[in-house]
C-alpha cells in the first residue's frame, strides 16, 4: 500500500485506526460489489434467453413440419406470435416480424443464429441492446430439423434492473462504510479513555512525587501492563528526584563547612588592619577552602554522575589523614591524633573521596568528643582500614539501626545544626569505591566507626 502523505494520515491513534478499518472495509464492499453485480446480470440474462426460449417453443408449435414440407399454421393469437420472430426453412425466410421492415441487422442477424443450426443466442447493439435465440423444430419422424424459429427481446429492462441493483449496491456500501468508520472511531476512542485517565494520573503522580500506583487495579491484559509499565516509570522517576535531593543536601552540607571558613577569614581581615603575615596566612586560608569546596563539588558529582562508580584512583593514607587533621594555621584541636604503620600504605581511591569519606566521621568524632579522636590505620589482606574513635558517650542503643539514614540526628535538640547527612554520605562514597563504613557497637568507650577500603 503506498504510503500517504504526512498532512493526509491521522495524528491520533483512533483516527489511524478507522482510516485502516474503512479501508479494509472499502476493499472488501468493492470485491462483494463487483462480484454481486456480475452474478445478478448474468441472471438477468440467463431469464432473458430462458424467456426467448419459451417463446420459440410456443411458435415452434404452429410449425408444420409432415410430409417432408414445412408449413405455418394460423392460430388466433398470431399477432402475439409473430412479434420479433423470425421462421426459416432449410435455411430460407419463411416468416418474419410484420414491423421488422427497418430493422435489417436484426433480420441480419436472425440468418446468421439460423445459418448455424438453430442453437445459440447473440446480443445486438444498434443504439439499445436486443437478444436473440434460435430454437430448432423438432420433426415427428426422428429425422434432423427442417425448421428454426428466431425470437428477438429488448434488454432495456433487464440492463434498468441491472443499473438499479448497481446504484442500490452502490448506495449500501457507502452507508456501510460510514457507519464502520463511526462505530470504529466511538469503539476505539471508548478502548482509549481508560490509556488517557492512567496518563493524566501518572503525570500528576510524577508531578507531586506520589506513592500512588496503578498495581493491583483490575483491568483488561493489555491495560496491565501498561500500568506496570508506567509504575515501572513512576519509580524511576520517583529514584531520580531522591537521588537529585539527595545530591543538593549533601552538596550543601559538605559545602557549609569550608564556606563558613570563607566567611569568617573574611571577617577577620576586614575587622582591624593586619600585618603582612597574617594577611598571607588568611588568604591560604580563604584559598585552601576554596579548593576544598571545589574537590567536594568534584567528588560528589562524579558520584553521582549515571550512578557509577567512583572514578579508581590511589591516595597514600597517612598523607591524606594528616592533612584532615592540620589546617593552614596548624592542628584543627589538640585532641586529634594520627596512628598508623607503614607510611607508605595506600588505598584504591582518590585524596578527594578518601577525605570526603573519613571527613564526616573526622566532624563526628570532633563535636561529641570529651577530650580527643584518634585516627588508627592498619592494613588488611587486600584492603585497608582506618579506625575513627572518639571518647565521647557515645551512640544511644535505640539509635544505632538508624545511624546511617540520610537526615536521621540521635539529639535533634542539641545545639549542633548539622542536616544528619554526613554519615550516610561517608557509607554511600565508601560503598560506591567498593568499600564500606560500618560503627564498632563492641567498642566499649565512646564511638568507633570503622572505614574499610580497597588497597591502592
Amino acid at each position: 500500500m503506498t504510503a500517504l502523505p504526512a498532512g493526509v494520515w491521522p495524528r491520533t491513534l483512533r483516527g489511524r485506526l478507522s482510516l485502516v478499518a474503512v479501508t479494509t472495509a472499502l476493499l472488501l464492499m468493492a470485491i462483494l460489489t463487483v462480484v454481486f453485480n456480475t452474478i445478478a446480470q448474468q441472471r438477468l440474462q440467463h431469464q432473458a434467453d430462458d424467456h426467448l426460449r419459451t417463446r420459440a417453443t410456443a411458435v415452434a408449435t404452429t410449425v408444420d413440419t409432415a410430409g417432408g414440407s414445412v408449413r405455418v399454421l394460423e392460430s388466433p393469437n398470431d399477432a402475439l406470435l409473430d412479434d420479433n420472430v423470425w421462421i426459416y426453412a432449410g435455411g430460407l425466410l419463411l416468416e418474419r416480424p410484420p414491423n421488422s421492415s427497418g430493422a435489417r441487422s436484426l433480420t441480419r442477424a436472425a440468418d446468421t443464429l439460423a445459418g448455424d443450426g438453430g442453437q445459440g443466442c447473440t446480443t445486438l447493439h444498434t443504439g439499445r441492446a436486443v437478444r436473440l435465440c434460435a430454437v430448432a423444430v423438432p420433426t415427428t419422424d426422428g429425422a434432423a430439423p427442417r425448421a428454426v424459429v428466431v425470437t428477438a427481446l429488448d434488454l432495456a429492462p433487464y440492463l434498468s434492473s441491472a443499473d438499479t441493483m448497481l446504484f442500490a449496491s452502490i448506495a449500501l456500501d457507502i452507508t456501510m462504510l460510514a457507519c464502520t468508520y463511526a462505530l470504529t472511531r466511538l469503539a476505539v476512542g471508548r478502548a482509549l479513555r481508560p490509556v488517557h485517565t492512567m496518563t493524566d494520573q501518572a503525570t500528576r503522580w510524577s508531578a507531586a512525587d506520589s506513592d500512588e500506583r496503578f498495581r493491583g487495579r483490575a483491568g483488561p491484559t493489555e491495560l496491565t501492563q501498561l500500568g506496570g509499565s508506567l509504575d515501572a516509570l513512576l519509580d524511576r522517576i520517583r529514584a531520580v528526584l531522591r537521588h537529585e535531593q539527595q545530591l543538593t543536601k549533601e552538596l550543601s552540607h559538605e559545602l557549609r563547612n569550608p564556606l563558613a571558613r570563607i566567611v569568617a577569614e573574611l571577617d577577620w581581615l576586614q575587622a582591624r588592619p593586619r600585618t603582612a603575615q597574617e594577611t598571607r596566612t588568611g588568604h591560604l586560608a580563604v584559598a585552601d577552602a576554596a579548593q576544598s569546596m571545589r574537590a567536594i563539588c568534584e567528588t560528589l558529582l562524579d558520584d553521582a554522575r549515571a550512578g557509577a562508580r567512583s572514578e579508581p584512583g590511589t591516595a597514600v593514607v597517612l598523607a591524606v589523614l594528616t592533612r584532615l587533621a592540620e589546617g593552614p594555621s596548624g592542628p584543627r584541636t589538640p585532641g586529634l591524633t594520627v596512628v598508623g604503620g607503614d607510611p607508605e600504605l595506600s588505598v584504591g581511591v582518590s585524596p578527594a573521596l578518601l577525605e570526603r569519606i573519613v571527613g564526616p566521621l573526622l566532624d563526628n568524632g570532633l563535636r561529641h568528643a570529651d577530650s580527643g579522636v584518634s585516627l588508627h590505620v592498619s592494613g588488611l589482606p587486600g584492603g585497608v582500614r582506618i579506625d575513627v574513635t572518639d571518647d565521647g558517650p557515645g551512640v544511644p542503643g535505640p539509635f544505632v539501626p538508624y545511624l546511617f539514614h540520610p537526615g536521621r540526628r540521635a539529639a535533634p535538640d542539641d545545639e549542633h545544626t548539622g542536616a544528619g547527612l554526613g554519615l550516610s554520605l561517608a557509607r554511600r562514597l565508601a560503598r560506591s569505591a567498593g568499600g564500606d563504613v560500618r560503627y564498632d557497637e563492641l567498642h566499649a568507650t565512646g564511638a568507633r566507626f570503622v572505614v574499610s577500603l580497597p588497597a591502592g
